[in-house]
């Protein structure tokens, strides 16, 4: 079973109905949130917190009703609730020497390869820096088309995309259940789940306390969408004053197991792509290539076919031989622009400060 112990990249899902009660934060709850991921941070583990509670916050700003809002008020709510949300998360990260960012993101973002890519490198990036990012969805302009319209799913793509090995998600159940405990008490709670079958599916039906929004089915996507890329998932009640504490003392959980590792999900996942085009390197390159380096435009030779950022090429050697797939991280014009240049020469032939890498080792399977 996983413990957080281990963990080295954590992503936390916080629910609306931990965080905000009554239109008001909960303050010593949080500080009490501030004080596990201090802890995990100082055991070396790169924390990502997926929080709602905008809208929450924000209507009650704003005196609009708990419930059923039109998409504008929403939306509004959301806009003034950002900002308190955010501001919580500094004040008490604050005072343990953590910096914070807000990253918004709506479901167009890990759909499209080159946002989805921005979105990896931007909280790569944060993450090398020490910060704790504070992801919500961007509810001031997300619409039905483009929402995850829930956090639970949210949280378990931003873990595929940063490659963290654990995600929790913070619940108002203790567990996932063979029933629902709060109509039936013969059902039983799994400690661990090692495969979604078809019969654990029909478990789930509406079981919940119907506090959250997403409910047990959207747990259970969340988990097969975590675990497929290598993360293993907890779900554990949260309200207690230290929950991820209380999770590494044995709190009641139930945790579902990670089919491999983070790094080779991710790249079984690219290899299984359709090619766009091709990358020709030259001798040098493909011996950094194979000791684990990025491919930095200076290494490239040729470039062939018609791609986009975030495209999948294939990438081959003076001979013509495949070494492998990666995620382009410029198109095929901007790549042959700067082919064989080096790194600091990018904004001088595009006109605009790329990326050092052409494409980033962890956007490579050889």
């Amino acid at each position: 079973m996983a413990t957080l112990i281990r963990a080295k990249r954590l992503v936390v899902k916080i629910g609306s109905a931990l965080l905000v009660e009554k239109g008001r934060l909960r303050a010593d709850w949080l500080r009490g949130l501030a004080e596990d991921v201090a802890a995990a941070k100082a055991r070396g583990t790169a924390v990502i917190l997926v929080s709602s509670g905008s809208i929450a916050l924000g209507r009650a700003v704003l005196g609009l009703p708990a419930q059923n809002l039109p998409l504008e008020q929403s939306q509004a709510a959301a806009a003034v609730g950002q900002i308190r949300l955010a501001r919580a998360y500094e004040e008490v990260l604050a005072p343990h020497g953590i910096t914070t960012g807000q990253v918004l993101v709506t479901l167009e973002d890990s759909t499209d390869r080159r946002r989805y890519l921005n979105s990896r490198a931007t909280l790569e990036t944060l993450l090398a820096l020490g910060v704790v990012p504070i992801v919500n969805e961007n509810d001031t302009i997300a619409t039905d088309e483009i929402r995850y319209g829930d956090n639970d799913r949210l949280a378990a793509q931003i873990a595929v995309t940063v490659g963290a090995d654990q995600l929790i998600l913070l619940s108002d159940v203790d567990g996932f259940y063979s029933g629902n405990p709060k109509i039936d008490p013969t059902v039983r709670r799994f400690d661990v789940i090692d495969t979604i079958t078809s019969e654990i599916e029909s478990m789930a039906g509406d079981a919940g306390s119907g506090l959250s929004k997403g409910g047990m089915i959207t747990k259970l996507m969340a988990a097969k969408t975590a675990t497929g890329a290598g993360c293993a998932m907890a779900i554990t009640e949260g309200s207690t004053m230290r929950p991820l504490l209380a999770l590494e003392n044995g709190a009641p959980a139930t945790w579902f197991t990670a089919q491999g590792d983070p790094q080779t999900a991710r790249k079984r996942w690219i290899a299984a792509m359709k090619v766009r085009g091709e990358i020709t390197v030259d001798e040098g390159a493909a011996g950094a290539l194979g000791s684990g380096k990025s491919l930095l435009p200076a290494g490239v030779a040729l470039v062939s076919g018609k791609f986009g950022r975030g495209d999948p090429v294939a990438i081959l050697d003076p001979g013509g031989k495949r070494l492998g797939l990666g995620l382009a991280r410029y198109t095929a014009d901007e790549a042959r622009a700067i082919a064989g240049h080096r790194s600091a020469e990018i904004e001088g032939i595009l006109g605009y400060p790329g990326r050092a890498a052409l494409i980033h080792r962890d956007d490579m399977a050889l």
